[in-house]
């Protein structure tokens, strides 16, 4: 009996990562409702798809460049005001969002909301680490886990029935109590989190660099949705900036290898180069569906938007019956085996919306979304995990932040893309309905090529299998 009561949680640690926990609800909802209210935000700012995807791709983008940003502000400032400020921000985000009069100040507040998101789930971590010790750490996470498991089935059905009987404002309207009531619990039940290094500094030019980066190639090609195509002069002009930027911070980063955000150095492990790219395929080929979907049974099924929402719960589904699967395979066969059986799973689940139309049976949709969702939550965690192989213990929060920034990036890739490829093939002929199904199907083709394209980096991860064979073979 004494060793099951030393197992236990002790009440103050568990009440410290549930406040922690209250923190990241409201971000982990926000980053699901959105999808499910951009037709009515097409609607009523009057601008089409590839205009309103920067409403997600401007968040994602922002949550990426925050990262950083958390990592220096609790080395220099006590974690708790940091926490409680990053709330404050998510909060005056939310509210203004909710007050946008059209598209332009939707994208700004919602820059906002997406930095502080970027701020407050790294920091929920970093100190739930610093309070619990690694004893501990494994038990606390899966609490940790928990919105983000939620996130998926939750968000989409919460944001279908406040758009549906209230308005789209309230996507962001309902963020404004939960905030205010974990504001409370942080005063209240939140220790101190006293400074490590008050002299951090932080690379403002990096960070500046790989913003511009993102920001012109992702604009470059949503300027190919207008003119119908690639080859246009503002398209050209934004990728050729890209790319210069791209050597901007090469150049910057071999003069300046101890103090880069994202060093180069990293790139001579082979883990951390595939994991790297693996990731920013990940983003573009699992997450950016998850914006075609609710526009998809909105727009071509002509599904109301709770029905919408409700026919994305078997994805969500499928992610959650996974997530406690994974991290048991990739410890015994490792990261390579885990990830290209989850992207065949992926491409089993995303294939046949290629031929889905408004005749195709709910129940089979259903049984799709559940294989898609099964195949989506075993991709990023093995290639997060396997990122950090080999790497020597200084290296590790450098690997942190440059998977998480790029995570980030191929997510708001995802969504420029795809959109991107939406609007170009509607632009190509008359929008009517056939044709507007198989824009769609188009898009969920691309999804389904750049998914087979990432069993290449897939291919460099660790195998424990072939591992475990070698050892076996010269033990004999």
């Amino acid at each position: 009996m004494a060793a099951k009561d030393d197992e236990k949680i002790p009440r103050s640690l568990l009440t410290i990562a549930i406040v922690l926990v209250l923190g990241a609800i409201a971000p982990m909802l926000d980053g699901t409702m959105v999808n499910i209210a951009l037709n009515d935000f097409s609607k009523d700012f009057h601008a089409s798809l590839d205009h309103i995807q920067w409403i997600v791709t401007g968040y994602v983008l922002a949550t990426g460049i925050a990262v950083p940003f958390s990592g220096w502000l609790i080395q220099r400032f006590d974690g708790k005001k940091v926490y409680i400020a990053a709330q404050i921000i998510f909060l005056i985000g939310s509210i203004t969002s909710g007050l946008s009069w059209n598209l332009a100040s939707m994208i700004i507040f919602r820059l906002i909301q997406g930095f502080s998101a970027g701020l407050i789930i790294p920091l929920l971590t970093t100190l739930l680490i610093q309070v619990a010790g690694q004893e501990k750490l494994g038990r606390l996470m899966s609490i940790v886990g928990m919105p983000i498991v939620l996130g998926p089935i939750l968000g989409p059905v919460i944001g279908g029935v406040l758009v549906d009987y209230l308005s789209w404002h309230w996507i962001f309207f309902v963020n404004v109590p939960i905030v205010i009531i974990t504001l409370h619990f942080i005063r209240t039940k939140l220790p101190s989190f006293p400074p490590a290094n008050q002299h951090a500094k932080l690379d403002w030019f990096g960070i500046l660099v790989l913003g511009g980066i993102s920001v012109s190639l992702i604009y470059g090609i949503s300027a190919a949705a207008q003119m119908a195509g690639f080859m246009n002069t503002k398209t050209i002009a934004f990728i050729i900036v890209g790319a210069l930027l791209t050597l901007i911070y090469v150049i910057y980063a071999i003069r300046n290898e101890k103090n880069v955000i994202v060093p180069l150095n990293l790139f001579r492990h082979r883990s951390f180069s595939a994991s790297f790219c693996g990731l920013f395929l990940a983003g573009i080929g699992t997450n950016g569906p998850m914006l075609l979907l609710p526009l998809f049974f909105q727009n071509v099924r002509h599904d109301s938007i709770i029905l919408a929402a409700l026919s994305l719960i078997p994805q969500g589904v499928g992610m959650l019956l996974v997530r406690p699967l994974i991290g048991k395979m990739i410890d015994r066969i490792g990261a390579r085996i885990v990830v290209i059986i989850s992207i065949a799973i992926s491409l089993v689940g995303t294939l046949p919306f290629i031929w889905v139309d408004q005749s195709t049976s709910y129940w089979i949709i259903a049984c799709v979304l559940l294989i898609r969702g099964v195949g989506v939550g075993g991709v990023a965690i093995p290639l997060m995990s396997d990122a950090y192989t080999g790497l020597a213990k200084v290296q590790i929060p450098q690997a942190s932040t440059g998977t998480r920034i790029i995570q980030n990036i191929g997510g708001a890739f995802g969504s420029a893309v795809l959109a991107t490829l939406v609007v170009s093939q509607l632009n190509a002929a008359t929008p009517d309905v056939p044709h507007l199904t198989s824009a769609y199907q188009f898009g969920f083709l691309t999804a389904s090529m750049l998914m087979v394209l990432m069993v290449v980096p897939a291919l460099f991860l660790t195998n424990k299998l072939a591992s475990k064979v070698a050892s076996k073979h010269s033990g004999e």
